[in-house]
Order: structure tokens, then sequence, then C-alpha cells
């Protein structure tokens, strides 16, 4: 019996995924719920996981991309276990000798050599390549589509060394996350504000509690992303306008704080979602962001994971930068941006003083957020990191941190 495999749906609206590796070769023996395959849609990587036991076909190549319900490929399901772990091979594969490829005639030149077809002068103007600088491999010298997507811009004379290149095509992933960012930048009325935390308070706080804490609560760190999570939380309902949504002439309000937390995986750019930020404690924020920072990490986060989010973090600190304005995560209003924490001398009381400091930024949607909410919100962040002891832990750390 042949069982066709098919894409199952990774979630709504996704209609079509890529195949971004095969996890086994054509003719292997394959038991049921072994991973096969791992398929990219424009939100996450999943693994397809054989429906039955048997000898698989490939129906596929890594990099097609085939719309959810196509079928990927067929499963002997009659076919016998093999013996031992070799595996078994519906045909013996024989290597064939390739024939070096012959060198194509050199047309003689007419009035259509070099002559782009209309989808080719589109893809050589954007590489701002001249026709004349292709040797066209079509009918009497045209220049088709495929010279154009080959065509390499010229890098000026070369001096000596290595000048290789690679070209790659991007994984549907990265490509949906660029064509998020385009849309952002071209969609949205896009603004930043910038203001500075003197970030001893938390520093101090940390130091006194984190190895309690870390013990007490199976090895979850108590960690900057908590109090920003919890600072953003309490400015979130302070000016809810920044928690809000455009949907055409209509303004979406939530009262209700979904936090997506930008993370680098192995894929590219992801941001899980931590649900109802408002009521989760100290602990709740750092196991949830722990918890979906691993599975990123592993290749495991789903699209559920992604979906939603009423506000974005993100934290460009950790790789060093000092300074950034970062890009609003559609349809959402408004990302704060974390940065590294460097010591500077401040005023403080008018003396001159050292302190650990980090620069804060939100990139807010003009469109619905006006510079007064925009610079409150950023302000109330500012106010709660430099006085957690109050305005975070109601002045009772043990209780706020369950200890």
């Amino acid at each position: 019996m042949i069982l066709e495999m098919k894409v199952p749906s990774p979630g709504e609206s996704i209609t079509e995924v890529e195949i971004a590796t095969w996890l086994v070769q054509d003719g292997d023996y394959v038991e049921k719920d072994q991973a096969i395959a791992e398929v990219d849609s424009d939100k996450a990587t999943l693994e397809l996981p054989a429906e039955e036991s048997g000898i698989i076909t490939l129906k596929a190549e890594e990099g097609d991309a085939v719309n959810v319900g196509a079928v990927v490929c067929l499963i002997d399901t009659s076919a016998a276990r093999p013996e031992g772990n070799a595996p078994a091979k519906t045909e013996a594969k024989v290597e064939e000798k390739k024939e070096a490829p012959k060198a194509a005639p050199v047309a003689e030149k007419t009035y259509a050599s070099q002559t782009p077809s209309p989808a080719a002068r589109k893809i050589l103007d954007e590489k701002n390549i001249q026709p004349s600088d292709i040797v066209g491999t079509g009918k009497d010298g045209r220049i088709t589509k495929d010279d154009a997507v080959n065509a390499v811009p010229s890098m000026g004379t070369p001096t000596g060394g290595s000048r290789g290149s690679e070209r790659s095509k991007l994984s549907m992933l990265r490509r949906k996350v660029a064509e998020r960012l385009v849309a952002a930048k071209n969609e949205t009325a896009m603004l930043t504000t910038f203001n500075e935390v003197n970030m001893t308070p938390i520093n101090t706080i940390r130091n006194q509690y984190k190895d309690e804490f870390k013990a007490k609560h199976n090895g979850v760190g108590l960690g900057y992303m908590s109090f920003f999570t919890k600072a953003v939380t309490r400015a979130l309902q302070l000016y809810p306008d920044v928690n809000s949504m455009m949907d055409g002439d209509y303004k979406v309000a939530y009262n209700f704080v979904d936090i997506s937390i930008a993370v680098s995986g192995p894929k590219g750019l992801m941001v899980p979602v931590v649900r109802n930020a408002e009521n989760l404690t100290f602990r709740g924020v750092e196991a949830e962001i722990k918890r979906l920072a691993i599975r990123a990490r592993d290749g495991q986060i789903t699209v559920d994971d992604m979906t939603g989010g009423t506000f974005t973090i993100t934290n460009g600190g950790v790789f060093g930068s000092m300074l950034s304005t970062p890009i609003i995560n559609p349809p959402q209003s408004g990302i704060l941006g974390m940065h590294n924490i460097i010591e500077r001398p401040i005023a403080v009381n008018g003396k001159v003083e050292i302190h650990p400091m980090m620069y804060v930024a939100l990139s807010y949607d003009h469109r619905i957020i006006d510079g007064r909410e925009s610079v409150g919100f950023l302000v109330a962040v500012k106010e709660a990191l430099e006085n957690p002891m109050e305005l975070l832990l109601d002045n009772n750390p043990k209780k706020a941190l369950e200890l």
C-alpha cells in the first residue's frame, strides 16, 4: 500500500511552505512518527513526522516551495523493515558518468543580440547592469531572464587576493521578516524617542536577591528582562494608546498586555509572545521568557507561540548595541529598544558620580500615538526602572520575588 504524505497546515492563513531540510534520503525505511523533514513557513520552522512506517520516496527537493495539502513524499507501508541498521533502498542508485558540457556554438550577431526580454530588463535595471555587459544565451543572442538573474555586477578592477562569493536563497521566514520590516517603514508614520536609565537600583536588587531567587525557583535567573517587562506593562496601563493598533479607520485598544520578545534564533529573528504579562510575577516572566528562548534556540517554536502580541521589547544590548532605532513589529504601534549598559559620569544632587547607564528607545506609530503619550510612556518606563523598589516591588521585595 502506498501512502501519500501531504503537507499539513502549520497555522491559519498559511498556504505555502518551503522544504528546508530532508532528514531522510530517498529509499530509506522510516518509522511511524519519525521526523522526516523540516519545513519553513513564513512564521516558524516545523518538523514533518512520518504518518506510517515504510520505505519513503521523496517527491520534492530541498528549497522547493509547496502548497499546503500537496504531496511531498510517498511511503510504501507494505515494505518489510530491513535487517540491522542498513536502510532499505527501492532501487540501486547507479552513478552515471556526466559528460562535460559542450560549448555552445557562437552565433553571429544580429539585431536581437544582447536585447533583454521585459523580465530580464527589469532585473538588470534593479542590479544596475547594462545589457551590453552580458552575453545572451537566448535565440539569436537575446538576454533571457535566467541570464539576468545570474548576472553579477562589476566589483571594480581586482588587485589580487580571494574574491569568491556565494549565492543562497533566503529562507521563507527570513523573506517574511524582510517583507514585514519594509512594510512597517512604508506603511506607518514611525518616529523614535530616546531616554536614558540609571541601572544602579536594579543592579542593587539583583545583586542582593539573584542567588536566592535562582535557588528558590529551580534555576530560573533574575535578569533584566523581568524588570523591563514589568516596567513596560505598568507604562502601557498608564498610556493605553501605546497598547493599541490601527485597523483601517478604527483604533483597537486592548485591556491586556501580550509582550513580544524579539530573540535571535538559528533561523533568524523571532518574536515569541509572553501572554498576559500584566498578571505575571517576576518569576513568571523569567520562566516564560526562558521557556520561549529555549524553544526558539532548539527550533521548536510554533506559529502559536509567535501569534499576537500588543507591544514588543528588543534587546540589542546583548550584542553590544549602544543606541538604535528599532522598527515597529506590525500591526503593533510601539517597540521598546534596550541597549548595552556602560558606566558613565552623571550629575546626582549637584555632584558628578559614575553609574551604569542604559539608553532606551521607543519607536512608535505617530498615526495613533501622539508625542505626549510616547514621551510620557518612556518616562514612565524610566521612572519604574530607577525606582523599582516602590513602583515594581511595592516596597516588599521578598513578596514580589516570591522568596
